[in-house]
């Protein structure tokens, strides 16, 4: 296991600004390298005050490419999808040129019939991203590897060929699609950001026991490049 790098904060505009500068030295790096940078972000409500300062951080944003982690099978319209919450927080200022890659297409009712128009979608970017910021939350799910997941085994399969696999778990809510274990462990920078004493303690849990079943661990285990933890109280 790779150890992790854990950065500390008083709260979370700092942590929030530091990310930010992290992630867009990330992009910056990738647009150097290859004339584009690729950035997949993780949902829920903890990375709000991370995207609004990622939105201000000086870089070529029309040659940054975002897409998402995983998400719900609801339409950008709804309240609950990550589509929507990425476009009003982060695709504002200067990082409205950037383009968006959306992970749920109309023309599928379900994520198991729309999977593969997505995969090829995620393919066709040019992986691996230079950048992936992950959440977790206090069940140990990341991305939507939810404990109980109908794909889980096949989803944090590290052999696995899959670029996204849908996800029905008890914990999820709607159905979800979520990118595989590979595509993650494969980018260039991996961050997982979380808050509060309950998910450290988790993240400690799975750091430590080989038999937890929280689904964070399969990133732990099998990350390649030191995890960056940003974590505040």
């Amino acid at each position: 296991m790779i150890p992790l790098a854990c950065h500390r904060f008083d709260d979370g505009a700092q942590l929030a600004s530091a990310l930010a500068a992290a992630v867009a030295r990330d992009l910056a790096r990738g647009i150097a390298a290859n004339g584009q940078a690729l950035l997949a972000v993780s949902g829920g409500k903890t990375p709000l005050r991370f995207f609004q300062a990622l939105s201000q951080q000086a870089l070529a944003w029309a040659n940054v490419v975002v897409s998402l982690v995983d998400e719900r099978w609801v339409p950008p319209t709804d309240v609950r999808s990550n589509e929507a919450l990425v476009r009003a927080n982060l695709l504002q200022g200067p990082a409205a040129f950037a383009r968006f890659v959306s992970l749920y297409t109309a023309a599928a009712a379900t994520p198991e019939a729309g999977a593969s128009t997505i995969a090829a979608s995620i393919a066709r970017l040019g992986l691996p991203l230079d950048a992936l910021v992950l959440g977790m939350g206090e069940d140990g799910h990341t991305a939507s590897f939810f404990p109980g997941g109908d794909h889980l085994a096949a989803a944090i399969d590290p052999d696995t060929n899959a670029v996204v696999l849908p996800m029905r778990a008890p914990g999820a809510g709607e159905p979800r699609i979520t990118l595989t274990l590979p595509v993650i462990l494969a980018s260039r920078a991996l961050y997982l950001h979380i808050e509060g004493e309950r998910k450290r303690e988790v993240l400690d849990a799975a750091r430590t026991d080989a038999n937890t079943a929280y689904p964070i661990a399969a990133v732990l285990r099998n990350a390649r490049v030191p995890v960056q933890v940003y974590w505040c109280a």
